[in-house]
């Protein structure tokens, strides 16, 4: 007595093949609608985690990149300060200039006093010449330390006290005409400082700008990288689709010619 009758092996195999192209079917939707071909460590363990590496270093080094930004921008405004400070340095020029040029002892005592304002402001845009927290050129300057990558590599950029004390510019009376000349040599020593200085972060500017343009492109280069070991080829996955739904139009029809032959053998014992 017969229990049961299986499938035959023409219909089994039909039904497999069947089964198999819309499993694959299925993927290449996923693919399409998600635009990944790897998407977990089960679609390709290398390729993900080798993915998953090169995003981690990029994310790291836009870290870096942006930490350079705001380095450049602290220095930009310290620039900004020490223009300021060397133009003020110039009025405090003209004025001792003009002191030295008369006798008046209450032209000069005015002329002393429009003086010590000019050292006033440059101690107040000094102050203020702070970006994020960090100033450059203070009268308790910061120095500045920047992360050129992520293996700790820096570059550290010096803070210089650029008041009107850190640059020797002192407070005078013009009592004489030697008050006068101190106070003219001692502009003349700022300024030149003053020079000094802002050619040394023009220098830092220069070497963070460079490194930032490269940090960016290394990145950008990574995040690419990243995308292609793990992105689907949407051609390519659009073709693989069409070809499946033929095959699986084809696999039904097979199944359905199987099915009906076992039915017409059967047909014989009935």
């Amino acid at each position: 007595m017969v229990d049961s009758v299986g499938l035959g092996s023409s219909a089994n195999s039909a039904l497999q093949g069947l089964k198999r192209t819309r499993q694959h079917t299925s993927q290449t939707n996923e693919r399409l609608s998600t635009g990944l071909r790897i998407k977990d460590p089960l679609d390709g363990t290398q390729d993900f985690f080798a993915s998953q590496a090169l995003t981690n270093r990029a994310a790291d080094l836009t870290q870096v990149k942006n930490q350079v930004g705001q380095a450049i921008s602290t220095i930009q405004v310290a620039g900004v300060g020490l223009n300021a400070i060397n133009d003020l340095s110039d009025q405090a020029r003209v004025v001792a200039t003009q002191a030295r040029n008369i006798s008046d002892p209450t032209e000069r005592t005015r002329l002393a006093e429009q003086f010590n304002q000019i050292r006033g402001q440059i101690d107040s845009i000094a102050a203020n010449s702070s970006f994020g927290g960090t100033n450059l050129i203070g009268s308790s300057p910061a120095n500045l330390d920047v992360a050129l990558n992520e293996n700790g590599d820096s570059l550290t950029v010096q803070g210089t006290d650029s008041t009107s004390a850190g640059l020797g510019i002192s407070s005078r009376t013009f009592g004489s005409d030697a008050d006068i000349d101190a106070a003219l040599a001692g502009i003349s020593i700022a300024q030149t400082q003053i020079r000094s200085n802002s050619t040394s972060l023009s220098s830092s500017t220069s070497a963070l700008q460079n490194r930032g343009d490269f940090t960016n492109n290394l990145t950008n280069t990574l995040e690419r990288d990243a995308t292609n070991l793990t992105q689907a080829d949407l051609n390519e996955e659009a073709a693989s689709l069409l070809s499946l739904q033929t095959r699986q139009a084809l696999g039904g029809y097979s199944l359905t010619i199987a099915t009906e032959n076992e039915r017409a053998v059967l047909g014989l014992f009935g």
